[in-house]
């Protein structure tokens, strides 16, 4: 796959730095002199451009007419949008992902600028944050379908509405599948006679309703109780 990286930041340098490592081809474009004398230390000279990277001209010289992937990660917004725009009207990059660098901006981060994926900070951290308190002990371990749904994992309790029961008669919600228990270190085929017990480990699919649901399924009953006001 072939990356294009607009800026050379923190971000955008561990970025190339790792896609390098997977042998993708990477090229960096940047013009801040203190930054370019960073990443010359960090990544292959043949990796980055020297120029600013909504000039035609330097864009034409790192390839974004075969660029795969374009990731816009100045260090301003409307420069970001500019790139971002430009490269999906002129050059017809597939995929372009933007970073957002003001979150009262992010808003204009979508398909009319030519982004297909914005990295709002903020919104990132708020969505953790809301899915981790809601959860309780359930781990997303990763993401699927551009994170509708999601892998989890949760080590049932004593005393978990699902101890006993078994998978068939287990009221799952729709859109979730147990995909793996893992039980006294051995991994076990869910099958509809399977009676979950305490101390096994959950893997499950299922989307973000569902994974409320299971929560409450597989998590400690006492985390839902509220304290009683005197």
């Amino acid at each position: 796959m072939f990356v294009l990286i607009a800026g050379g930041g923190r971000t955008a340098a561990q970025l190339a730095g790792m896609l390098v490592s997977q042998n993708h081809e990477v090229h960096v474009i940047e013009s801040r002199r203190e930054v370019l004398y960073r990443i010359h230390q960090e990544l292959p000279t043949e990796v980055i451009y020297e120029g600013t990277a909504i000039d035609p001209n330097v864009l034409e010289a790192a390839g974004v007419r075969r660029a795969q992937v374009l990731v816009a990660l100045l260090p301003s917004d409307a420069e970001n949008l500019t790139l971002c725009f430009y490269a999906r009207a002129r050059y017809q990059v597939p995929r372009i992902i933007a970073g957002v660098n003001n979150p009262r901006s992010a808003w204009l981060f979508d398909r009319k600028f030519g982004v297909d994926v914005a990295l709002n900070e903020v919104e990132i951290l708020a969505s953790l944050m809301e899915e981790e308190m809601s959860l309780g002990d359930m781990m997303t371990l990763v993401k699927l379908r551009r994170g509708r749904y999601s892998l989890v994992e949760e080590k049932i309790p004593e005393g978990a509405p699902a101890v006993g029961v078994t998978i068939k008669d287990l009221a799952l919600p729709p859109n979730s599948v147990i995909a793996a228990i893992i039980r006294h270190g051995k991994i076990l085929m869910p099958r509809g006679e399977t009676r979950f017990e305490p101390g096994d480990e959950v893997l499950a699919i299922v989307d973000p309703e569902g994974a409320e649901e299971l929560a409450g399924l597989f998590g400690n009953p006492k985390r839902a109780l509220r304290p009683e006001r005197a």
